[in-house]
């Protein structure tokens, strides 16, 4: 039965995904989710584990925090905005930054056109990265935080297989 790990924009779960193959005989298949309907593959159980974006509604949940991202402001290469090395809120008041119910490509593309600027993860940011636009870390706000996410009931043995991968433990390992 194949293992099946979501993954939102911008998380890279090759690596551990990589060592899975080499450790494991049961495929892993690595399924793309977005920050509104990442928690619902795992309470649906269609996903064994997830990697999520912070925060989530823990009930139910183990969360694993696993690393921290800096926010970043995307704009086009000629915004005036790039003379500086790093950009505050205060910056940013006068750019539009309303980009609700517009897909993310849509708002990169739309930014690059020098409509505004999208205030996202830096990992969103270089996923998205085109000649046309750059970005600017937004210092006064706070980082955002991927985690390793599963149900607490689920007690499938390549739940803790898993774990140990994103931990670093070796295939030697007591723990799996």
């Amino acid at each position: 039965m194949t293992f099946r790990l979501g993954f939102v924009t911008g998380a890279t779960p090759d690596k551990w995904a990589g060592v899975w193959r080499e450790r494991q005989r049961e495929p892993i298949e690595l399924v793309p989710v977005t920050e509104d309907v990442q928690e619902h593959g795992l309470r649906t159980s269609a996903l064994d584990m997830a990697l999520v974006r912070l925060p989530v509604v823990r009930d139910g949940l183990h969360v694993i925090p696993l690393y921290e991202e800096l926010p970043v402001a995307v704009m086009n290469v000629d915004n005036v905005l790039t003379l500086l090395d790093e950009v505050t809120t205060d910056d940013l008041a006068d750019e539009h930054q309303d980009w609700t119910g517009v897909s993310l490509r849509d708002a990169v593309e739309a930014v690059a056109a020098g409509t505004g600027v999208l205030v996202v993860p830096m990992s969103v940011a270089r996923l998205h990265h085109r000649k046309d636009v750059t970005y600017r870390t937004v210092t006064d706000l706070a980082t955002t935080q991927v985690g390793l996410a599963w149900l607490e009931d689920n007690d499938d043995p390549r739940v803790q297989t898993f774990i140990g991968i994103v931990r670093g433990r070796t295939s030697r390992s007591s723990r799996g």
